[in-house]
């Protein structure tokens, strides 16, 4: 066994797992509040992949170029979620969209969890 292969991250059945619905919540609101410039994206790195985390960072360096070029100051806007559709495809892996009304815009936010090392990871995050 490699030590690579010895320090990869071991999937979870989901009956170890908690209720992945408050972390969907909370995992929607602050990648809203990133993309607004309220929050730093390093705050979510504990519950995202590696590519999630990139995928995140750069469209928040985007969002955060797009506002200054416009000369808007980061705010922490008011969202509020109007549906959650969840579907568990596989054991320890959950699939979700949640629907979010902001100011101005309603968005769609596509999250793919996945049990690992005891916990849910957000392994795809997408932003739409």
């Amino acid at each position: 066994m490699t030590l690579t292969e010895y320090f990869a991250a071991q999937p979870t059945s989901a009956a170890l797992l908690p209720d992945p619905i408050p972390l969907l919540r909370s995992l929607t609101n602050g990648a809203l509040e990133v993309l607004a410039g309220a929050r730093k994206v390093d705050q979510l790195a504990r519950w995202l992949s590696e590519d999630a985390f990139r995928a995140l960072a750069a469209r928040a360096s985007l969002s955060a170029r797009a506002r200054s070029a416009r000369g808007i100051a980061p705010s922490r806007p008011a969202f509020r979620i109007l549906s959650m559709r969840v579907t568990e495809p596989a054991d320890g892996i959950v699939e979700a969209v949640v629907v979010v009304a902001g100011p101005g815009r309603t968005r769609a936010v596509a999250v793919r969890l996945e049990g690992l090392d005891g916990r849910w990871r957000a392994s795809s995050f997408a932003v739409l």
